[in-house]
């Protein structure tokens, strides 16, 4: 299904470590070819791992702590402070762990949370890695995954029972499109003001999405859910950022026509 209307950013979001919680965000400045600021910019190794800081590259997810296989992530409330690069760990609203990314003592404070949280199910102790300017998404491109709103009330027709759309690890939720209208946009622009995205990719989805956020359970069979109803285990899509601007909550998002 197409649609020309103009679609509405309800909501943005960044994860700035993999696997745990997003980030909600009222703007954002977004530069061609790159991701949000701070999305994505730390990962945690399960374990020895291969990940290079003097040459990164794109590594499958499972090299990392994830939430398809590590659900208990999703019980964590992580806060981070971009101007001091702190993340902030908390359990039931309380203080778990607490330390600066951008050192190496503040990453063992999280590291040791991790190890203690992850017990048994760790293939050995967790490191935290980045590298200026790389981002550990899901794709090996630099992007943004955006969620339709209206395709999320399909979903939740079709399961009879609420769907939170942060299931989906959105950077970008719109509405006031058409249900799957997004999949229509693939090789096409999308305009905010001076912003273009460009849609490259419906995205695929996995057990990952079983995890309800807040409580770690498995509560759900979404994937399967997505194949028996519409022969397709897809659900949002990939955009890169073409053209440099700001997007903020309550913009347009102009769909081509």
């Amino acid at each position: 299904m197409t649609s020309d209307a103009a679609a509405r950013v309800t909501a943005l979001y960044r994860y700035p470590v993999k696997g745990l919680s997003a980030q909600p965000l009222e703007q954002v400045r977004l530069t061609a070819g790159e991701t949000i600021a701070f999305d994505r910019a730390w990962a945690i190794e399960n374990g020895p791992g291969r990940f290079d800081p003097a040459a990164p590259k794109h590594l499958p997810k499972v090299a990392f702590v994830m939430l398809m296989r590590d659900e208990r992530l999703a019980a964590l409330g992580a806060e981070f402070d971009e101007a001091t690069s702190t993340l902030t760990i908390k359990r039931d609203d309380r203080q778990v762990a607490r330390g600066n990314l951008g050192t190496r003592l503040g990453c063992q404070m999280i590291e040791q949370f991790i190890a203690a949280y992850l017990k048994g199910s760790l293939r050995g102790p967790p490191k935290i890695v980045s590298a200026p300017g790389h981002s550990f998404s899901d794709v090996a491109a630099k992007c943004l995954h955006i969620v339709n709103l209206a395709s999320v009330r399909e979903l939740e027709r079709v399961a009879g029972r609420a769907v939170d759309p942060l299931r989906f690890r959105p950077n970008v939720i719109i509405d006031g499109v058409p249900p799957w209208a997004e999949f229509s946009w693939i090789g096409k622009p999308l305009r905010c003001g001076d912003l273009i995205l460009d849609v490259f990719d419906r995205t695929q989805r996995c057990a990952a999405t079983n995890v309800a956020p807040g409580t770690g359970q498995r509560d759900m069979a979404l994937p399967a859910i997505l194949e028996r109803t519409w022969k397709h285990t897809e659900f949002g899509v990939y955009a890169k950022v073409a053209s440099g601007g700001e997007m903020a909550i309550g913009d347009e998002l102009t769909p081509p026509a």
